[in-house]
């Protein structure tokens, strides 16, 4: 696709995330919480970490289907309108 163009916001988020990760580990080692606690947010965060990852993929899916059905209708609306014209000579 266009990975030239995307490849600065995806460096960009990549390392956004990662900053969030890493401080939100550093918090979850410093506060002063029993261990089951720091379990639950840790299970809580990759769950979070899951669902996001999971509605990207379903938007990006969701997008690209769209943009195929475009082409087909397209692909259908050309064919037609050649067999119209050409039908004629």
């Amino acid at each position: 696709m266009h990975r030239d163009e995307n490849s600065l916001y995806v460096l960009i988020n990549g390392a956004g995330v990662l900053t969030a990760l890493g401080l939100m580990g550093i918090s979850i080692w410093i506060v002063d919480v029993d261990l089951a606690t720091k379990g639950y947010w840790i299970m809580g965060l990759a769950m979070l970490i899951i669902c996001l990852v999971n509605m990207v993929k379903y938007r990006f899916d969701q997008r690209k289907n769209e943009e195929t059905i475009a082409k087909i209708e397209n692909a259908k609306t050309e064919k037609l309108l050649k067999d119209y014209v050409g039908g004629e000579e």
